[in-house]
């Protein structure tokens, strides 16, 4: 077996530009269509991620303690699940997001560079994010139910169930009581 150096520039040629060829037990298409899909709800959620300590810094008034611990403790949930996406494009045999350009490219849901935003309207912003997100996520259980994908179908499972409760929480929140 040939010793790998990085002394050696032909070798390290080859390996930067050789093909990942991740085994995996799905077909090209499951590969393809997984680990794209990934990488789209990967973007995703780091612009849900952002979006959410962005509001979280620039919260204000008289609620800026709970909702700034509420947006924080959302924000490090969003956080949490960046790698598990990754990681799983990567053991279906696929690639995932490069960059900052590249999430950019991919995302769906949309920033906000606001100068100013009350905290009514980032929760009510949020919410409607996370909705969107956890629909994200259902379209991307029925393309691994789609191809027989069940460890990736059930972990998507439980970040529906926690994009749910982000999108209670945020409603509740939000509501205004006589």
């Amino acid at each position: 077996m040939e010793r790998v150096t990085m002394k050696n520039p032909e070798t390290t040629k080859k390996l930067r530009k050789s093909d990942l060829a991740t085994p995996t037990g799905l077909g090209a298409d499951a590969t393809r269509d997984i680990s794209g899909g990934l990488s789209a709800l990967l973007a995703d959620t780091f612009a849900l991620y952002l979006k959410t300590k962005n509001f979280h810094w620039h919260m204000s008034g008289p609620r800026f303690r709970d909702l700034h611990l509420l947006l924080d403790e959302q924000a490090s949930q969003i956080f949490a699940i960046t790698d598990d996406i990754a990681e799983r494009a990567r053991k279906v045999g696929g690639t995932t997001v490069r960059s900052i350009g590249h999430i950019s490219r991919l995302q769906r849901l949309a920033d906000n560079d606001a100068d100013f935003v009350t905290p009514q309207d980032m929760l009510a912003e949020l919410r409607d994010d996370n909705e969107r997100y956890v629909g994200f996520l259902r379209e991307m259980h029925g393309v691994c139910d789609e191809y027989g994908d069940v460890a990736t179908a059930s972990l998507i499972e439980n970040w529906i169930d926690e994009g749910e409760r982000r999108v209670w929480f945020l409603f509740e929140t939000a509501r205004e009581h006589a």
